[in-house]
């Protein structure tokens, strides 16, 4: 490992161009490394046997298939272009943040060529859209002091957004809970944008009140105008409402969302990442346990109330009581986890595609299964350096609301994988989220996409 103020090794220094930063060399070196796995993934698929897309001749007992190389035709121009555009926008942008999520995401469409063939094409083109996504959140002018300006008008584009889900929501495949938004065949699922909204708005909202819940908390001696030093009992009061407010707020909309979609997983993943927001702005753990005491509630209820609850957690608790009906998905999960070994079965060469919504939900338990526990853990580890990336950009910014929405959006890419993987390997029960850059979902992308586009920003103004 090479540090960005240590002198540029050789391969490094071969990749100089003149006038150059660090930053961007080493970014590049990166891109390359990205770039090779990438490409071994396309040609690994397209000379899988198991493996049968549009077909090209044959050589012998193996078959060149084109449609994994699509992913190459359109993955290095963005990679190439990402990199170029970056360096003129934004020289002192976090050099690690680029090429993780490109290789991520890149991982990820091989994937959904590998397990869905018929959704790899749109996931592939899926990605110049939310490169685009997030180059416009890059150009955007005044400095994001827009997003704080503005922090109601995401507040009430969010719950607008829930609102039209709950009246106009559709399932693309007919049947299930209606989670989309859909015209002219194209579909989107609202709640991408709506929890990339609510990080933005409770980012302003706590960076605004951040003063007045310290004080607060402190439980402080004011003076008043003549200088005489009184206790103010109102002022706690007052505090309290206008930060217990939002707690309520999201404790509300996680049981709305339960309730009319049954989206488990959009509920939880909003509300524990306030809590972690609410904790970071005041520092209280008294408030993460009011918030925590209020989930435990929140999911008693829903277990007594909902069968879609009661089925997950049953099926979490013992999966083998009905492994050929409700169960069926986690059972086939853990076959795969422990198929998969140390190092896997190869690319291409399982079974994932015997789990239900593979691509989608289940995503992990084919890595681990074709890449072997080595994999899984790489997997993870490029996750968590994408987070702590963002967690850095955080303790670097400036400013309370730059500090929680960095903080806010890490947290966001965090506590979905946790809440997925989790499901997958039985440590919690299933929340149905997608694995970030890794699921198959175009929206998805775009909202992640965004994520890091906003990272990008706050750690270039933050250097």
């Amino acid at each position: 490992m090479f540090s960005l103020r240590s002198p540029a090794p050789p391969l490094v220094a071969g990749l100089r161009l003149r006038g150059e930063s660090s930053r961007a060399l080493h970014e590049r070196l990166l891109l390359v490394l990205a770039a090779l796995f990438v490409i071994l993934c396309a040609l690994a698929l397209a000379f899988a046997p198991s493996i049968r897309l549009s077909q090209w001749p044959s050589f012998g007992i193996w078959s060149l298939e084109f449609g994994s190389l699509q992913l190459l035709l359109v993955w290095l121009p963005c990679a190439v272009f990402s990199h170029y555009l970056l360096n003129r926008l934004l020289p002192r942008r976090d050099p690690l943040l680029l090429p993780i999520v490109l290789l991520i995401s890149g991982w990820g469409i091989a994937l959904v060529w590998r397990l869905a063939p018929a959704f790899g094409l749109r996931q592939t083109l899926w990605l110049p859209i939310g490169l685009v996504g997030m180059f416009a959140v890059i150009r955007a002018p005044g400095d994001l002091r827009w997003l704080r300006r503005f922090k109601y008008t995401w507040l009430i584009a969010a719950l607008a957004l829930t609102a039209l889900t709950l009246v106009f929501g559709v399932n693309p495949s007919g049947g299930g809970e209606r989670l989309w938004l859909g015209c002219c065949g194209l579909y989107f699922q609202p709640s991408e944008a709506l929890k990339l909204l609510l990080v933005v708005y409770l980012a302003a909202y706590l960076a605004d009140k951040r003063e007045l819940m310290v004080v607060s908390s402190q439980r402080s001696v004011v003076s008043n105008q003549t200088g005489r030093a009184l206790t103010r009992d109102l002022l706690p009061l007052t505090s309290y409402l206008q930060y217990v407010g939002p707690l309520v707020l999201m404790w509300s909309l996680s049981l709305v969302l339960l309730i009319s979609q049954r989206d488990l997983g959009t509920g939880s993943l909003i509300f524990v990442v306030f809590l972690t927001m609410l904790y970071l702005a005041s520092g209280q753990k008294r408030y993460l346990l009011a918030g925590l005491i209020l989930l435990v509630v929140g999911g008693a209820v829903a277990y007594w109330r909902f069968d879609v609850v009661k089925l997950r957690v049953e099926a979490w608790l013992n999966p083998w009581l009905d492994p050929g009906g409700r169960s069926f998905q986690i059972v086939q999960s853990l076959m795969a986890l422990s198929a998969g070994g140390l190092f896997g079965r190869g690319l291409g060469l399982g079974a994932p595609t015997a789990i239900p919504v593979v691509h989608s939900d289940f995503v992990f338990a084919a890595i681990t299964e074709e890449w072997g526990l080595l994999g899984a853990f790489a997997a993870l580890a490029l996750i968590l350096g994408l987070v702590m990336r963002g967690l850095r950009a955080a303790a670097l910014a400036r400013g309370p609301f730059r500090s929680l929405l960095a903080a806010g959006l890490a947290s966001l890419l965090g506590v979905q994988s946790f809440l997925i993987v989790g499901g997958v390997v039985k440590l919690i029960p299933l929340t149905g989220l997608t694995l970030p850059f890794l699921s198959y979902g175009g929206s998805s992308l775009l909202a992640n996409f965004i994520i890091v586009g906003l990272l990008l920003r706050l750690s270039h103004d933050a250097a």
